[in-house]
């Protein structure tokens, strides 16, 4: 194993000695842009990067964009060709003139059939139906939307219902909008259903509509012949209550990139806004894939040869290939930055070491996963065995066990009590009442601190199962993740040409730290 790691440092010194090229200036940052509406955001569906934002964390009401969540939840909860039946509720609890299908309680019609309705006709009872559907009733669906929010990473936002008609608690902020979106537009049969302009109800299946009827689709940006069309425009949502005014959610496509735009309290301004961003992040920037630019990480290991093992044969690091950063059109990829997360999230790849975080400036402009690989050939831990687990067990990290916790319960119950004669005075009531608040604030004092409890205890136990999970895979290739640290920070170090520290720096480091 010390043998491993010699050639692998001796490599990331010889990488870190490359002669370097003339630095010039980096591009800066396109700013030219504005858009009337309150609240906006234009971020790259690929990357995840923001090229623009107004007032991005504010909450607003987001009227029928809601929906996006919630055809979301429902493709990937039901089947398409399930049965829907419309309630009484369903159908009845609306705001008057609100968008409707004109379906009527008892009608049926299939999720796919809805999920058209919901997306193009913007149909309120619709969306009532899907709810029942999908988690028995309007007020259950509503925690699935908060949960799955919440699992995208929105911070700003809560839903109270499926279609977006005005609530105090129900309302979004253009930045979780936009993360909806991008795992909207990223799920297939969302696109498929969102993309189409119109729709036909089948004959046969509304009481209203015996004969059937087609609609089309709301989002005026779709239609080719309609003035406000946008070319590579692939789908979209919009909304409006007199509270939440016009919002609208778009997803269009040029040379390669894939933009969201999303705006919030607009004034009759929504189509030109979002014309504004998709001309300003077209026209300015540029998504370059990572995996063709990105050669720092997989440098250090390509090509090592092992003692005993053939050339050729051995670990590689990569970075995922679907990876990619958005960049101003001017812009190098040698003017990006680079660092490393080991907190890996449960979404990461099964072959995942570390997240990498690309930023040009202060803006996170993408993410990729490093990945490693073990090529054909390559056993690890074939090549002095006994010696190299000893070493690796002396140099390696250890993660103590820790056993779950466990509540426990009271040892004292009360089995009964002796009748006396003081319990029918007055004294005996007023206790007994005293009593009785004291065990309610208690029990409320005690579910509280469980809940913290329980989510602290959750946390620590997430962050303990990522850190075994990133220790097997180091495992599985050879190294403890102490070894891969210290190549990394070494190798990153020469290739950005910063000062090893020394002796002194390093002790004086280590105090700083306790």
């Amino acid at each position: 194993m010390k043998r491993i790691l010699s050639i692998f440092l001796c490599l990331t010194l010889i990488l870190g000695f490359c002669p370097g090229q003339t630095a010039y200036a980096a591009a800066e940052w396109p700013s030219e842009i504005s858009i009337s509406a309150d609240g906006g955001i234009l971020m790259d569906i690929n990357s995840g990067a923001v090229l623009f934002e107004k007032n991005s964390h504010e909450p607003y009401y987001p009227a029928s964009i809601t929906k996006i969540l919630t055809a979301l939840i429902v493709i990937e909860n039901c089947g398409l060709d399930e049965t829907v039946t419309f309630s009484n509720t369903a159908v009845n609890s609306l705001e008057p003139n609100s968008s409707i299908l004109g379906a009527r309680a008892g009608d049926t019609l299939s999720v796919r059939d809805c999920l058209y309705a919901l997306l193009l006709q913007s149909a309120n009872e619709v969306a009532n139906a899907l709810a029942e559907h999908c988690a028995g009733s309007i007020d259950a669906f509503a925690e699935k939307m908060n949960e799955k929010a919440a699992e995208l990473g929105c911070t700003d936002s809560h839903f109270a219902n499926p279609s977006g008609l005005n609530n105090p608690n129900h309302y979004v902020s253009a930045y979780d909008m936009a993360l909806i979106a991008k795992a909207a537009f990223n799920n297939p049969t969302f696109v498929e259903v969102d993309s189409t302009t119109y729709y036909d109800v089948p004959a046969g299946k509304l009481k209203q509509y015996p004969d059937g009827w087609r609609y089309y689709a709301h989002h005026r940006m779709l239609r080719r012949n309609d003035s406000l069309y946008y070319d590579g425009a692939i789908g979209g949502k919009t909304g409006y209550t007199l509270l939440a005014g016009n919002t609208l959610v778009t997803c269009a496509e040029r040379d390669g990139m894939k933009l969201i735009a999303v705006v919030l309290n607009g004034h009759q301004t929504h189509y030109s806004d979002t014309k504004a961003l998709f001309d300003y992040g077209f026209k300015n920037f540029k998504s370059v894939p990572v995996a063709d630019q990105d050669s720092t990480y997989s440098k250090v290991a390509d090509d090592l040869t092992i003692s005993g093992i053939f050339s050729g044969s051995a670990t590689r690091l990569t970075v995922n290939k679907n990876s990619a950063v958005t960049l101003p059109a001017d812009g190098s990829f040698s003017d990006v930055t680079s660092t490393l997360d080991y907190d890996l999230t449960d979404d990461a790849p099964d072959g995942a070491i570390a997240r990498i975080d690309y930023r040009y400036g202060d803006k996170l402009v993408g993410q990729a996963y490093l990945e490693a690989t073990v090529t054909q050939g390559y056993v690890p831990g074939a090549v002095n065995q006994s010696t190299d687990t000893a070493e690796t067990e002396t140099v390696a990290e250890t993660v103590p066990s820790k056993a779950p916790d466990k509540e426990t319960e009271p040892s004292s119950k009360k089995t009964g009590s002796n009748k006396t004669s003081w319990t029918s005075s007055p004294a005996f009531g007023i206790v007994k009442k005293v009593l009785i608040a004291a065990a309610v604030i208690g029990a409320i004092g005690g579910a509280v601190s469980g809940i913290m409890i329980y989510q602290e205890n959750k946390a620590q136990n997430e962050r303990f199962l990522r850190h075994q999970r990133r220790e097997k895979r180091l495992k599985e290739w050879g190294y403890s993740s102490t070894e891969f640290d210290m190549i990394m920070e070494k190798h990153l170090r020469s290739k950005s040409g910063i000062k090893q520290p020394g002796f002194r720096e390093r002790l004086r480091d280590r105090f700083r730290r306790r």
